[in-house]
């Protein structure tokens, strides 16, 4: 005989609970259906185009006090999502957090690449827009050298420039970048062949079946890393939220971020891959951009190395091999207990997270 099961619902219970499961439902349509579309508002600050190139835009945020610190910091993001996460609601931006401390803040948003882009390389990024943005900055201002702030994979770009380019560079942050690619604690790690197995694609193949990669098909490679947790369960979880505006709103800022995704330069995203997360090359110092050789021991200057206790896409570990690998004399790390996306938009950690960094910027300027 089969026992009853502990936990078993009476038809009556189960019929309760799908009443009040509609109910919920229908109050939190009602309280999205007073969310305006212009209530939904990313990347708050107000901040000016100061120099184009191509698809690429620099960006200087208006400053908040008379006198900003010099000199600058300018903030690389990644190529895969847009960097207004960093900015999306003004009660949790990093970027408001620097320039209320006294930073002038400078980014440089990529775009959106186009069809002609699938032959933009990594040379083309880093040495190209890149260089001319931070070039840009230091004739303009007519100064040596900027401070740099590089966030996933625009970590891992900040750390091919400056080890090409460290005479440009006074201070280099990252924060949650890949550096050693091969730690077994990430699913995309193990994926991407950290295994020691065959990788699961190759890149070069995709890249010449679809020239520029979807930005859907990046999107869906992020969401199987936590099928459960990034599908059904936020939705399923939302249901307990829908009726309070603030927390909806929020909500549609993060689904903006979310499936707002740019299609990848094919042959940039194809050298990415294979270079970098399969080959495992920068860590391994067998990463070349252009012409040069990208040897991280040629980072001398003070490096600040932000990474997340948490995080599903970039394990700790891999952020953490950037200590082994540059020789600075001036290498500090600081933690939060938080995952990759909240980094960006933890309300505790964007109390703390640009004190940190002004501060740290404060003792070696």
């Amino acid at each position: 005989m089969i026992p009853e099961f502990p936990l078993a619902l009476s038809s009556e219970q189960i019929a309760a609970e799908l009443v009040e499961m509609s109910r919920r439902a229908a109050d939190g349509v009602r309280a999205l259906s007073q969310v305006r579309t212009e209530d939904v508002l990313v990347g708050i600050t107000p901040k000016t185009a100061v120099y184009h190139d191509d698809l690429v835009t620099l960006f200087r945020y208006t400053p908040r006090v008379a006198a900003p610190m010099q000199p600058p910091v300018l903030i690389t993001y990644a190529l895969v999502n847009r960097p207004y996460m960093i900015d999306l609601q003004e009660d949790r931006s990093l970027v408001r957090g620097l320039l209320d401390l006294g930073l002038d803040v400078y980014l440089i948003d990529w775009g959106y690449p186009q069809r002609n882009d699938r032959w933009l390389s990594l040379d083309d990024y880093i040495n190209g827009y890149m260089n001319d943005c931070v070039d840009y900055l230091r004739q303009s201002l007519k100064i040596e050298q900027i401070n740099l702030i590089g966030i996933c994979q625009g970590g891992t770009f900040s750390l091919c420039y400056t080890a090409l380019n460290p005479h440009k560079i006074a201070n280099l942050i990252t924060m949650v970048a890949p550096v050693d690619c091969h730690v077994a604690d990430g699913l995309l790690n193990l994926w991407m062949g950290a295994s020691g197995s065959m990788p699961t694609i190759q890149p070069e193949k995709m890249v010449e079946a679809l020239g520029n990669i979807p930005g859907d098909v990046m999107n869906f490679g992020f969401l199987m890393l936590k099928p459960f947790e990034l599908g059904l369960q936020k939705y399923l979880s939302l249901l307990d939220t829908l009726d309070d505006t603030a927390h909806s709103t929020n909500f549609l800022r993060m689904e903006k971020w979310i499936f707002d995704s740019p299609d990848q330069a094919g042959a940039a995203w194809a050298e990415f891959v294979r270079h970098f997360y399969i080959e495992n090359g920068l860590i391994k110092g067998q990463i070349a951009i252009g012409e040069q050789r990208v040897d991280l021991q040629q980072i001398t200057m003070p490096v600040l190395n932000v990474y997340a206790e948490k995080d599903h896409l970039v394990p700790p570990k891999s952020s953490q091999a950037l200590a082994r690998a540059v020789t600075s004399t001036d290498y500090t790390e600081v933690s939060f207990p938080v995952g990759h996306i909240g980094m960006y938009v933890s309300a505790r950690v964007q109390q703390q997270l640009p004190q940190a960094i002004v501060d740290w910027l404060k003792a070696r300027n």
